[in-house]
């Protein structure tokens, strides 16, 4: 297949290099990982595992080089996959981009077809990239929790770390998919932001009090969590007898200290939601319902930025320091 011979410009993450060092560098097409579609970018956004991975902050890299970006949505200008024609197009999300492969932060793409998904007839690029891990790391929690028995008549899910990115998008695919949706948050001051994407209970998360006891009166069907640590551990004492909780992130900790009890008296449930590595026909599934009945209906006020290549460094410092909200799509 042909693929383009200008140079372009890519964001090029050097794990390995002491000291670390991640900036916009120029590449051609023949230098990035192999694949069997070539894709111009239009859009990727930003994860908290993105941030992490372009600061070094974190362990994301499983090679010394890779471009960053865990998402990436554009057009095919190159296929050796006959499933595909030039013109097509799609989205990758996961599937080992800006770990084990170079990754959306670049003018040009070049993706295993396996992991590229036809962009569905409900979305276009940059909904999907506003959606992006977050939303789909979203969709699959609840997936999971539905797959398990979870049910809107069981009463309320609650979403942790309510501001973020996967927070805002489960708060407003509860609310489209039927779910009573609560919120958990530091930013008080964007309590009428998540009112208006659906939630009918905004707490502070100053004004939590879990209790001590191993069980204490529960408040919650379900949960979809992406803190972690005592949040974590607070929630299992308070949810539903056979309600879910979709654990999804440790921004507030990666340690759980919690009993048995949640679990044998209440038969409550605690689910891992690892949306990397998620099998092609879930993906496909997922995006249905992301395109159709669990779209969000207000995308385009979870986009609370957009951001450049150059822009990105700055980008990630506010989300690691716990200033992002939202989302932030990243235009090619």
């Amino acid at each position: 297949m042909s693929s383009p011979l200008n140079p372009f410009r890519a964001f090029r993450i050097h794990a390995e290099a002491k000291p670390f060092r991640a900036g916009i560098e120029s590449m051609l097409v023949d230098q990035l990982s192999p694949g069997e579609l070539v894709i111009k970018t239009a859009y990727s956004s930003v994860n908290y595992k993105d941030a992490l991975a372009g600061t070094g902050r974190g362990k994301i890299l499983r090679e010394p080089v890779l471009n960053g970006g865990i998402d990436v949505a554009g057009h095919v200008i190159a296929t050796a996959d006959p499933g595909f024609r030039e013109g097509d197009s799609v989205l990758v999300t996961g599937s080992g981009l800006s770990e084990t492969r170079d990754g959306g932060y670049s003018e040009y793409a070049r993706i295993a077809s396996r992991s590229a998904l036809p962009l569905p007839a409900g979305l276009d690029l940059r909904e999907a990239m506003i959606l992006g891990t977050a939303g789909f790391t979203a969709a699959l929690a609840l997936l999971r929790m539905e797959a398990n028995g979870q049910t809107p008549d069981m009463g309320p899910i609650v979403v942790t770390g309510a501001t973020g990115g996967v927070g805002m998008l489960a708060i407003d695919i509860l609310s489209t998919a039927g779910y009573e949706a609560h919120a958990i948050t530091g930013k008080v001051e964007q309590f009428d932001t998540l009112i208006e994407l659906g939630a009918t209970q905004c707490i502070a998360r100053k004004d939590l009090y879990w209790g001590q006891r191993p069980l204490e009166t529960s408040r919650w069907a379900g949960a979809i969590d992406s803190v972690g640590g005592e949040m974590l551990s607070g929630l299992t004492r308070v949810i539903h007898p056979y309600g879910n909780i979709a654990v999804c992130g440790m921004a507030g900790g990666a340690e759980l200290h919690t009993t048995v009890m949640p679990f044998i008296i209440r038969g409550a449930s605690v689910l891992g939601i690892a949306s990397a590595g998620t099998a092609y026909p879930i993906r496909r599934t997922l995006w249905e319902r992301l395109s159709g009945p669990w779209k969000p209906r207000h995308l385009q006020r979870i986009c609370t930025r957009e951001a450049g290549l150059d822009e990105l460094t700055e980008v990630f410092a506010t989300m690691l320091s716990g200033g992002s909200f939202g989302r932030t799509l990243v235009r090619l």
